[in-house]
């Protein structure tokens, strides 16, 4: 048989007996196929919309937490109620998909109105009786009382108002950790006298805000789930920022990250490896470093916004404040907190940037929405995450003992106190 005889052959067979069959099963496969890319492409558009539904159909709720005269108690307390609040349950695959139920998720926030200094929190009103049954455990002499959202009596109106609004990045690579108030020593209740409360700076500066201008900060915080895509990996997930923490340990540490021990050459006399000396500031990053992967960690942010009347409106005063203030939690070699330029209010350096304002306008009512909604992890305003367990999140966010000496501070009177059990009925 010569080559084009062959040939001929070879191809006569495709055409009649391989062609037809598989032809045959990419129509009978067709439908399964196609269903499976769309629910590819359309999976993050339904989940969204079930999820948008969702959270249409619940209901929200502010508490004010009122501090006693006298609060003895370090933020160990806050790491204990924010520890009660870590739940990881995203419900079942059908109140995923079909409900929109998502992990429930809660705001801390800290803001002056008029230099009033408040303590607040939002939350699904379904989670009230819970949190405030795990605060009470831990400071039974508060009072939590619901109040009004105070943002929503705020609209944006450029013609007689400005606004600033920012996010917060770490400085540092997420794994490295904040100063937190171990690191300040409150863990062992110093007397008041003698405490160093980082949080202090912020509330002076909160209290020192003038009578027609609001700043408010807001922390949304989600508990932290061992999901992510490890690199290098295709199908495997764990827990990337416990990865990137112990990866950092390893590397102050010298230590093989496979056998757990102390790398480097072995010591001539002795014939046993060397180990690192650690300076005392590498001590205290690789303590607070193993601390911080061994508690419940949370996915969080930090925004912050200033409004105030035109005439009023200084923003050095609130841009110096605010991120004055939450440098406390930073330290050389610890990680920080700086503002993310690529959020809300970017700076426009020349006026044919932002004809007429209509740029920075649109970026202020957006900041604005975002805040009311206290839509952080999902859309429409879904940002990135920080990760910080209970300890730190207890450091920027606590109720201050008597230290505290803000005027604008309310506190209660006097403690509460339980009626006699021997009271005549």
């Amino acid at each position: 048989m010569s080559f084009d005889q062959g040939y001929s052959y070879l191809f006569h067979i495709l055409n009649t007996e391989i062609l037809p069959p598989a032809i045959q099963v990419m129509i009978a496969l067709s439908p399964v196929v196609l269903a499976a890319l769309l629910m590819v492409i359309f999976r993050g558009l339904w989940v969204d919309y079930v999820r948008a539904k969702n959270f249409l159909s619940i209901k929200y709720c502010v508490v004010e937490i009122k501090l006693p005269k006298d609060t003895f108690k370090s933020p160990l307390a806050m790491e204990v109620f924010l520890t009660a609040l870590h739940n990881t349950s995203d419900g079942t695959p059908y109140a995923q998909y079909w409900k929109g139920e998502t992990r429930p998720w809660y705001s801390l926030e800290l803001i002056s109105i008029g230099g009033q200094v408040k303590f607040m929190m939002w939350m699904e009103e379904r989670r009230k009786t819970n949190l405030v049954s795990a605060l009470y455990s831990q400071y039974p002499d508060a009072e939590v009382r619901d109040v009004e959202d105070y943002a929503k009596s705020v609209h944006f109106d450029p013609a007689t108002m400005k606004m600033w609004a920012a996010e917060f990045k770490f400085t540092k690579p997420n794994p490295y950790p904040i100063k937190t108030y171990v690191d300040y020593g409150l863990d062992k209740d110093p007397k008041e006298e003698f405490k160093v409360d980082p949080l202090l700076p912020l509330l002076e500066f909160l209290g020192s805000v003038g009578s027609n201008s609001q700043v408010w900060i807001q922390i949304p915080i989600i508990a932290h789930r061992n999901d992510q895509k490890l690199p290098g990996h295709i199908f495997k997930r764990g827990d990337l920022w416990k990865e990137e923490a112990n990866k950092l340990i390893n590397e102050i540490l010298v230590r093989d990250p496979k056998t757990k021990t102390a790398g480097g050459e072995p010591d001539p006399e002795t014939g046993y490896t060397k180990l690192p000396i650690l300076s005392k500031g590498e001590q205290e990053i690789v303590a607070s470093l193993e601390r911080r992967i061994s508690k419940y960690s949370f996915d969080t942010g930090i925004r912050a916004l200033y409004v105030a009347k035109k005439d009023e409106f200084n923003a050095a005063f609130a841009v110096g404040g605010v991120v004055g203030s939450i440098k406390q939690f930073g330290a050389e070699g610890f990680n920080g907190f700086k503002p993310n330029g690529d959020k809300w209010l970017q700076k426009f350096d020349y006026p044919w940037q932002d004809f007429m304002n209509i740029r920075k306008n649109r970026q202020s009512r957006l900041a604005l929405a975002a805040y009311k909604r206290r839509s952080f992890f999902y859309e429409p305003f879904k940002s990135p995450v920080l990760v910080m367990n209970v300890e730190e999140l207890a450091t920027i966010y606590h109720f201050p003992g008597s230290v505290s000496r803000t005027p604008t501070l309310e506190r209660l009177p006097s403690k509460k106190a339980q009626a006699p059990s021997n009271l005549p009925i």
